[in-house]
C-alpha cells in the first residue's frame, strides 16, 4: 500500500510517499513544498494544491496521512492559516477518493519510537533508520511527513489485528 504523509504548513510543506509491502517500507518520494511568505495566500495554497495534486497523480497512493494541527492559542492566525492548508488537502482527498487519516505529534513519536515524548532528533535517526537513509533530510518537515506515513502503516496494522482497540 502507498500512504502519502504530509506536515501541513504554508511555508514548507513536507511530503513523504512510502511503499508498505508486507511490513517492508520503502522510500518512494520525499520533499519539500516551498512557498514564499510575500507572495498572496491565494497562490500559495494554489501551490501546495497543485503540487499534492501532481504526486497523487503520479504515484497513486490509497491514504494520506496528516500530522494533527497544533496551534497555540496565542498565535490565531497561524491556526487560520494551517486550517486553510488542512482544507485544500482534505479537498484533494475528496476529489481523489484517497482515505485520510490524522494523528496526534505524541502518537506519531509514540508508533515510531515507543514513547510519545521522544525528541525531533529520535524521531529523525529512526526514519532515517527504517528506510535506510544515508543522512538526515535537510528540512525536519520531510523526516515529520515521512514519520507520519510509517507512524500510519504501524497503527493500521494494529487495528486490523485489534479492531477492538479505540485511537
Amino acid at each position: 500500500m502507498k500512504i502519502l504523509g504530509i506536515d501541513p504548513a504554508l511555508l514548507k510543506t513536507g511530503y513523504g510517499l512510502i511503499q508498505d509491502d508486507n511490513n517492508q517500507i520503502l522510500l518512494i518520494e520525499a520533499g519539500l513544498i516551498s512557498t514564499e511568505s510575500k507572495q498572496l495566500i491565494s497562490k500559495r495554497l494554489a501551490k501546495v494544491y497543485e503540487e499534492v495534486c501532481s504526486l497523487i497523480d503520479k504515484f497513486k497512493p490509497k491514504v494520506m496521512a496528516l500530522e494533527k494541527l497544533y496551534v497555540h492559542y496565542r498565535h490565531p492566525t497561524t491556526a487560520y492559516l494551517l486550517g486553510q492548508v488542512k482544507g485544500i488537502l482534505t479537498l484533494l482527498c475528496a476529489q481523489k477518493k484517497i482515505e485520510l487519516y490524522e494523528y496526534n505529534p505524541t502518537s506519531i513519536k509514540k508508533a515510531i519510537v515507543g514513547r510519545g515524548q521522544a525528541s525531533k532528533y529520535q524521531v529523525q535517526r529512526i526514519v532515517a533508520e527504517l528506510l535506510h537513509l544515508k543522512k538526515l533530510p535537510k528540512y525536519p518537515d520531510i523526516t515529520d511527513a515521512l514519520a507520519v506515513a510509517i507512524a500510519h502503516s504501524y497503527i493500521s496494522k494494529v487495528k486490523e489485528k485489534f479492531p477492538f482497540l479505540k485511537r
